[in-house]
């Protein structure tokens, strides 16, 4: 697992992003949970995975890298599990189509917020860059966002802000190893769907379901997106997260034989233009 560490932040954040767009798919499979106990699902597997990954890494001194990961980390977990929450919450209230164009703007908010805080300058070819990738957005889902409940749409605000908010912090404390952050949000989340579920009786699809969604869905996209975010930019991060976005409607086309609109194919080409015109960008930021 330590080569994780030696892998460029870009094909980590990209990859991340890629394990995340599974989401979607893997909640529709669920056959009973409720959104709450697919909430706990997730979690309490989530947690278990990133708990292993830990021991696995760091082995006798994992209560130690926890320790000394600190307060920045108690924080980041904290803002992430919000993010958890906010996305079950959000389609339980408002359209799939809503909640995946609000959660793209992250793009958006960790180039502003990178600017604010960490005095990263976005160059005119990142600036293009987003441009470009929110307009691919917009063509992906423009037909099918609505207005839908503005409850929905507000809870599902959340998820880009703290998103954005934890990697400032991971930005902010690149010295320190901020994967125990997310293990803190595990724990929050998985008080949250503990509380917030009525029942704990689960079918053994469910279980597995919670299992898939936990594990290599959540986890490993989190533990990549973490260690990726120290050495990358956080505009860029942004853009390379679209993946999720990219590939969360092939996965219905193909396990659902749901088939996306033609905008889907010229939004997401759109997208990969955005990402390639970014890698043509030799001055990726600049420090005050």
């Amino acid at each position: 697992m330590q080569i994780l560490y030696k892998v460029p932040g870009y094909i980590l954040v990209c990859f991340g992003g890629f394990c995340l767009s599974w989401g979607g798919f893997i909640i529709r499979s669920f056959e009973q949970a409720t959104v709450w106990q697919i909430l706990f699902l997730r979690s309490f597997f989530f947690l278990l995975g990133l708990t292993i990954f830990l021991f696995f890494v760091y082995k006798k001194n994992t209560l130690i890298k926890i320790k000394t990961s600190g307060l920045p980390a108690l924080l980041g977990g904290f803002v992430l599990s919000f993010s958890f929450i906010a996305f079950v919450v959000a389609m339980s209230n408002t359209t799939v189509a809503n909640v995946v164009f609000i959660i793209s703007t992250q793009t958006m908010f960790l180039a502003i917020f990178g600017f604010i805080y960490l005095k990263e300058k976005v160059s005119l070819i990142g600036s293009l860059s987003i441009f470009l990738a929110m307009s691919g957005i917009l063509i992906m889902v423009g037909d099918s966002v609505s207005s839908g409940s503005l409850f929905g749409n507000l809870v599902a605000l959340a998820i880009p802000i703290n998103f954005a908010v934890l990697v400032m912090i991971i930005r902010k404390y690149k010295n320190l190893d901020m994967v125990p952050a997310i293990l803190y949000s595990g724990i929050f989340s998985c008080l949250y769907g503990l509380i917030l579920s009525e029942s704990f009786s689960f079918t053994f699809h469910d279980i597995f379901m919670g299992f898939l969604l936990g594990v290599p869905q959540l986890a490993l996209g989190f533990i990549c997106i973490t260690i990726g975010s120290r050495t990358t930019p956080s505009a860029t991060i942004g853009l390379l997260m679209l993946s999720e976005t990219l590939f969360a409607p092939i996965w219905v086309w193909i396990f659902l034989g749901e088939i996306p609109p033609l905008s889907v194919f010229i939004g997401g080409l759109v997208i990969i233009l955005a990402i390639i015109l970014k890698s043509f960008d030799k001055k990726q930021v600049t420090y005050n």
